[in-house]
């Protein structure tokens, strides 16, 4: 065990696919000499060559296009975007190609789309957007989004080697900011599989990526007060582990669904329609959603604190519910 950064964590994991398995490259926007625009990437080039780490021109459609193709042809290309917000200029060709390759002829599509998401930057609305809500909608896709280092190496592990397109979301806010002791070896963290990272007992706290930290410092403030939550952090989006969230509602009866996106269709609406549906009975008070609010992304650091969910927000909505 070694203790590691969120962004090492990725790093490794690139570098020690692209060891592995010759089939595995890499191509985005000034991701070879310059290293990326977070320096994810940096020395890769050096290391594998001008063929496996490929800068591309500024046409997101186009190289992840290229990269569809490649997948096709027995590669296991691995786009990066140098912020999220960019995807949706290849909307088309995730969507409508690589989403679509095995429903309409069993075409295996073995790509991964790393987007790295989020605010608390201070990069305004272009360069902090949460844009997994998009994708959620898409039957064909993976999503994935992990919240400590070890995830991070594994889930991206895991997607490498997946036959089918993965967009992993990897939070720009946590890049430097969270360590964790993470394995040497090799592993791989399954895709689909929740975790109970906090075991409580009055509330369940449903989220995932930076808003599991957000939760677990919340839960420090409650204990105090004796209010027990369990935060549940997701890890993957689609597929949606629906047998850890539910248990887990069962144990508590209340719940907090939390999510850094826009608030109206989104992954956490989606999350309370399904406890509303399926657990209901179980249910001792309203699932309550704290999520962004239904606007762009501010810029100014005091709008965006506000703009993003906060512990305090936690708090409240907790310490509401436990007196409902």
């Amino acid at each position: 065990m070694k203790e590691i950064t969120y962004v090492e964590a990725i790093q490794q994991a690139l570098w020690e696919e692209m060891e592995r398995d010759d089939s595995v490259f890499i191509l985005g926007e000034d991701i070879g000499a310059y290293g990326g625009a977070f320096k994810v990437t940096e020395g890769m080039q050096e290391k594998f060559g001008e063929m496996r780490v490929l800068d591309t021109p500024l046409s997101e459609s186009g190289f992840t296009g290229a990269a569809i193709g490649a997948s096709l042809v027995g590669m296991r290309p691995v786009v990066e975007m140098q912020f999220a917000d960019f995807i949706s200029c290849a909307f088309d060709q995730i969507v409508n190609v690589a989403a679509k390759n095995f429903y309409r002829w069993k075409g295996r599509t073995p790509i991964v789309i790393r987007a790295p998401y989020g605010g608390n930057i201070h990069g305004g609305a272009f360069h902090s957007q949460c844009p997994e809500g998009w994708f959620f909608h898409t039957p064909g896709l993976k999503l994935v989004a992990p919240a400590f280092p070890s995830d991070a190496k594994g889930l991206l592990k895991a997607a490498i080697r997946d036959d089918d397109p993965v967009i992993y979301f990897e939070h720009k806010y946590l890049y430097r900011r969270i360590k964790e002791e993470v394995p040497e070896d090799d592993y791989v963290v399954p895709i689909g599989k929740a975790r109970v990272v906090k075991e409580g007992s009055d509330i369940s706290v449903i989220t995932y990526g930076a808003m599991v930290h957000t939760a677990l410092d919340a839960s420090e403030k409650l204990e105090e007060g004796g209010i027990s939550l369990e935060v549940v952090d997701l890890r993957t989006l689609l597929p949606l582990d629906k047998e850890t969230v539910f248990d887990s509602v069962k144990k508590t009866s209340k719940v907090i669904v939390l999510y850094e996106a826009t608030r109206t269709g989104g992954v956490g609406a989606e999350i309370a329609a399904l406890i509303s549906q399926e657990v209901f009975e179980y249910l001792d008070g309203p699932v309550q959603r704290i999520s962004a609010p239904d606007t762009p992304v501010p810029f100014s650091p005091p709008m965006e604190e506000y703009y993003l969910p906060q512990v305090e927000d936690v708090v409240e909505a907790a310490e509401k519910l436990v007196a409902y």
